[in-house]
């Protein structure tokens, strides 16, 4: 599966990210292939907790610069990775978080917690989410590319940045 540039936009000047949560690896990177393809291209990745694996971790962040907050199944890994991440990358400040509590109010509770994010990438129940939050914020959930649990597909997140903006942001099935 190809995952096109946005149009309009030069290459050079766009970042894409693989977006993940909820991988749940028992050890190395055992993702399937749409992800692995993806990672290939990825500038970085975005990992919103449950990795669960500090081998597959290592494994991530040797393809490409990652980006991984601790997720509730992260037992291996506390002490290694930050409840919570604010990053800027192509202008862009991305706020990272495993639990965004409840889906009601889920907007301004984001964004009273990172109010200078630009994108706020969370996980934990596997539900992809790709919606506006509060002003310019942008919410954003992967779903999990393992386990579908109630959903219909595994999921997996691609973003493209540039100029100090998202420029685009899908939610990626696997079929």
């Amino acid at each position: 599966m190809r995952i096109p540039r946005p149009a309009g936009v030069s290459s050079v000047a766009v970042m894409e990210l693989l977006v993940l949560a909820d991988t749940h690896l028992r050890a190395g990177l055992d993702l399937p292939p749409a992800v692995l393809d993806a990672l290939g291209r990825a500038d970085a990745v975005l990992h919103a907790g449950d990795v669960t694996s500090a081998q597959a971790l290592g494994e991530l962040e040797t393809a490409a610069p990652t980006y991984a907050v601790l997720g509730n199944n992260d037992l291996g890994l506390v002490g290694v990775l930050p409840d919570e991440l604010s990053v800027e990358l192509e202008g862009v400040r991305i706020a990272l978080v495993h639990n965004s509590g409840d889906r009601r109010g889920r907007a301004p509770r984001l964004h009273r917690r990172f109010p200078l994010a630009g994108l706020v990438v969370f996980g934990h129940s596997h539900v992809p989410v790709d919606e506006a939050g509060i002003g310019t914020q942008l919410l954003f959930n992967p779903g999990s590319p393992t386990q579908r649990r109630a959903q219909p597909v595994r999921t997996f997140g691609w973003v493209s940045l540039a100029d100090g903006r998202v420029v685009t942001r899908r939610v990626v099935p696997i079929e």
